[in-house]
């Protein structure tokens, strides 16, 4: 979210009709000191959030969120596309481990792939370490569900989170007893008996050459 959101905020629940920010959680079922704390700046909300804001005041949800575009989209133009966050970085380690690289979202935004939901997020890759499954530059979609390894996963690449906090792009494998996983790695070693706080299917790979016309850069 970047400065100048709040006051964004304000605007589009005052011309929706609603004269006080309690009156406007209220009529959307939202709590009322997280709403009155996102409108007063206290606390800044995510684009998810952008987007359920803009939905219910009749905005565009990327003019809310970083002010980019027009308030509302005409009556001839085509609605916004939705957009969702890219949450980090996907590189390798010196021992050829893919690793989500935490701490690195810097606010920029992608539009949502075909299929997506509202939880829907994606990971840049970052280096060679990738090649045969996405290239330096591209992008990974997935649905930040966080929610445990189901058994259409087995034998696919798929997101993880380790019970080690490592979130990992790996092949999901049968570990040596149940709950337990191997984790077969793009490059470098397989990583025996696992266990994983949750699994996310894959839900799209985007070529660097078009990843880099799609990504909205928060820095813009």
């Amino acid at each position: 979210m970047l400065n100048g959101a709040p006051s964004r905020l304000k605007q589009a629940r005052l011309e929706a009709g609603f004269e006080t920010a309690a009156g406007a959680a209220d009529a959307h079922g939202w709590n009322r000191n997280t709403y009155a704390s996102n409108e007063n700046g206290n606390a800044s909300f995510s684009y998810r959030r952008a987007r359920e804001y803009g939905e219910a005041f009749g905005v565009i949800p990327t003019w809310l969120y970083e002010g980019s575009g027009p308030m509302r989209p005409s009556d001839d133009e085509a609605a916004a596309p939705i957009m969702v966050r890219i949450v980090g970085n996907v590189g390798a380690n010196p021992d050829g481990t893919i690793l989500y690289a935490t701490g690195q979202d810097g606010g920029d935004l992608v539009p949502l792939p075909p299929g997506g939901t509202e939880r829907a997020a994606a990971l840049r890759v970052v280096g060679h370490s990738m090649q045969g499954l996405a290239d330096d530059g591209a992008l990974i979609y997935f649905e930040d569900q966080h929610t445990p390894p189901t058994a259409d996963m087995l034998g696919h690449v798929v997101v993880v989170e380790t019970a080690s906090d490592e979130v990992l792009i790996k092949r999901l494998l049968r570990g040596s007893k149940p709950g337990l996983y191997d984790l077969e790695s793009v490059a470098g070693p397989t990583l025996h008996d696992a266990k994983l706080r949750w699994a996310a299917h894959i839900t799209a790979i985007i070529p660097p050459f078009q990843a880099r016309k799609i990504i909205l850069s928060s820095g813009v």
